[in-house]
């Protein structure tokens, strides 16, 4: 086993080949690259001496792939398992480097701002993207607030439950928000909730919505339900919630529904529009939000400025 500094050490269970430990080798003993290393781990940024066992392998820096390891009895190796949820053991990303990548395109953060923010380096930070690996909790805490979301959303635990379960903040704070920092969190597209009433009755539904020009636009089906919100003074509330830290936002917005009609109109928002609508289908009508009232409130700890 030879290595440089900057190179990724790689510890994974014999058993199934997922990551449970990794870090960056910053120092090296020999001149040659042979163990030990010292390395800093990015689960918990220590650095310690390691001798690497035959479940080690190195990641060298601007390659691809990781170079094997050859056994080697030590009088010590390197372990800990992380806790995070890993993918398959072969064949691709798993599935928390598939969030994880994915997570950092919606925010358009490049790999290296992304690590940096993270605390981690941009050497396993693209490893992590790109093959199954089993990040501890500590790492993964650190990614999802450098990319503005949660350890739960990154695990993928409990995508088919109700946010919301986890318990209230000891000291919680409910803070009004001003129009500016409700119009931020709007911010320019994303899935939000529009309260009409149908014939049936008040009726909440989701859509895909982008914010043009500062208003709310979603597309639908002009036989659709959200299609009668034409004509009619609407809400619309979108929100985030922060599972691990029991924290959230909620703005809502009122005002009237009226159908883009003009042919230039739509085809500027069909070109400004971030993402086919989720439902998928032919949804070719486009129905404005003009905001009249916009309100929204956060809660955070009572501690936080």
């Amino acid at each position: 086993m030879h290595a440089h500094v900057g190179d990724r050490l790689i510890v994974e269970s014999p058993a199934t080949g997922v990551v449970r430990r990794d870090g960056e080798i910053v120092a090296l003993h020999h001149q040659d690259g042979s163990p030990p290393y010292d390395v800093r781990w990015s689960d918990t940024g220590d650095i310690t001496l390691v001798f690497p066992g035959p479940d080690a392998h190195i990641h060298h820096a601007g390659h691809e792939e990781a170079a094997p390891a050859a056994p080697a009895s030590a009088p010590a190796r390197a372990g800990g398992h992380g806790t995070g949820s890993g993918g398959a053991a072969t064949g691709g990303p798993g599935d928390v480097g598939r969030r994880v990548a994915e997570a950092r395109r919606r925010q358009g953060l490049g790999l290296t701002e992304t690590a940096d923010r993270a605390r981690i380096s941009p050497a396993y930070l693209d490893y992590l993207e790109t093959h199954p690996a089993d990040p501890s909790v500590g790492t993964l805490l650190r990614l999802a607030d450098a990319l503005g979301t949660t350890l739960l959303e990154l695990q993928g635990g409990g995508q088919e439950r109700p946010p919301g379960q986890g318990q209230a903040l000891y000291h919680p704070r409910l803070r009004d928000l001003g129009e500016e920092e409700c119009r931020a969190l709007l911010s320019t597209h994303g899935v939000g909730r529009i309260s009409l009433t149908t014939e049936h009755g008040p009726a909440v539904l989701p859509v895909n919505y982008e914010v043009v020009d500062g208003t709310i636009a979603f597309r639908t089906a002009p036989d659709a339900v959200p299609a009668t919100a034409v004509g009619h003074e609407v809400a619309f509330e979108a929100d985030h919630i922060d599972e691990a830290m029991s924290q959230g936002w909620s703005v809502l917005a009122v005002g009237p529904a009226r159908a883009v009609t003009d042919p230039a109109a739509v085809r500027r928002l069909d070109e400004r529009a971030h993402t086919d609508p989720w439902g998928g289908g032919p949804r070719t009508l486009w129905v404005v939000i003009t905001v009249e009232r916009l309100t929204g409130r956060r809660i955070t700890p009572a501690d936080d400025a």
